[in-house]
């Protein structure tokens, strides 16, 4: 199904493994249905386009109110590696790439990848420090220049 009118705009605010993945989900089906995406990553999103950070995503168990876990449990030192653990073999298991490999295919299949430049001011990061998929970094401005006419999603 080809939709060239139809363009979606997704902001990726958040760093965990459980986090990130919703955005790259989204932007993966709405390529695969034909619908131009592209993906802004600010604040704790941007883990997931840094180089360094991208294979060491996490997920954040303590407060989560939805976890199995009581939070005096679930805040104990490693818990959130035994989660991402946890979540990765479960991912593996319905064969869903790594983050670092979602990003190229999302690259690969013309959906466009950007930093927000403010985030990346905050975190003292350059765009050396981003993966090579990203095109730019960019402001809350030139995002909403380039999402007029697209649905906005926020995840």
């Amino acid at each position: 199904m080809d939709t060239p009118d139809r363009k979606i705009a997704i902001i990726c605010s958040h760093g965990g493994l459980d986090e990130v993945y919703p955005a790259l989900i989204l932007a993966n089906a709405a390529r695969q249905s034909g619908i131009d995406c592209f993906v802004f990553f600010t604040f704790w999103g941007l883990d997931a386009i840094t180089e360094s950070k991208v294979d060491h995503l996490h997920v954040n168990m303590a407060g989560n109110p939805t976890s199995p876990l009581p939070t005096m449990i679930a805040g104990l030192p490693g818990m959130e590696s035994v989660a991402a653990s946890m979540m990765k073999r479960k991912m593996e298991e319905l064969d869903l790439p790594g983050a670092r490999e979602f990003i190229q295919i999302l690259d690969d299949s013309g959906a466009e990848l950007y930093a927000c430049e403010l985030a990346m001011k905050m975190f003292g990061r350059t765009k050396a420090d981003l993966l090579p998929q990203v095109r730019d970094v960019i402001t809350a401005g030139d995002f909403y220049d380039l999402a007029d006419g697209a649905q906005i999603i926020f995840t």
